[in-house]
């Protein structure tokens, strides 16, 4: 792994991408094209462990998704509750009919139960143990959760959810990747059944 600084000879960025969510965040293409950079520049001590530096910090990357997918949930949770303690339709508020207490009573039980989790884990993790199955778990769990807990607040939004004046529809764009990156939650799933010993 070589830093590369924006005015080094040959880099250039390229167009800003347009993405569905996340949108605070630039995401652009880069070319490296008889790029030139100092030795000095390598992290760390030697060549041909940048693959290896990386690999030591997906559990960490993992774990970090996993915290901010829980975070955003109850976020939005929390956003969810506010509106449909407010909104009416037919007479009372959304919050007082059955199917919308059920719903966000379930949700909210997922996001403690996540949040256990992730708790447990970010101690182990400072601790130093060994848990690359357990962050699978997390960051696939979390992560799935947060797709789903955001496409059924944003129902409860009604057709107010579809518009990006409100958080509900942000938090749903953003939710979309987050099963794919740091390792793709198909991976995840692969990581774990290994670990159980399953497969090759």
């Amino acid at each position: 792994m070589i830093l590369v600084e924006a005015s080094s000879p040959g880099f250039v960025r390229g167009r800003k991408l347009d993405k569905l969510g996340l949108r605070g965040q630039d995401t652009s293409e880069l070319f490296f094209e008889d790029c030139r950079v100092p030795a000095s520049n390598l992290l760390g001590t030697q060549e041909g462990l940048g693959f290896k530096q990386l690999m030591q910090k997906l559990q960490q990357e993992r774990l970090v998704v996993a915290v901010a997918s829980i975070a955003s949930s109850r976020r939005s949770l929390d956003d969810t509750i506010r509106y449909v303690s407010e909104r009416r339709a037919f007479g009372k508020t959304i919050a007082q009919f059955q199917n919308t207490q059920f719903r966000l009573a379930e949700l909210a039980t997922e996001v403690e139960i996540g949040q256990v989790f992730v708790d447990r884990l970010l101690a182990a993790h400072v601790r130093g143990d060994e848990i690359v199955a357990e962050v699978s778990m997390a960051k696939w769990w979390s992560t799935e959760l947060q797709k789903r807990l955001t496409s059924q607040c944003l129902q409860l939004h009604g057709g107010y959810g579809f518009m990006m004046e409100y958080p509900i529809a942000t938090d749903y764009a953003d939710a979309a990747v987050q099963s794919i990156y740091a390792g793709s939650n198909e991976i995840m799933k692969v990581i774990i059944a290994r670990r159980l010993g399953l497969g090759d």
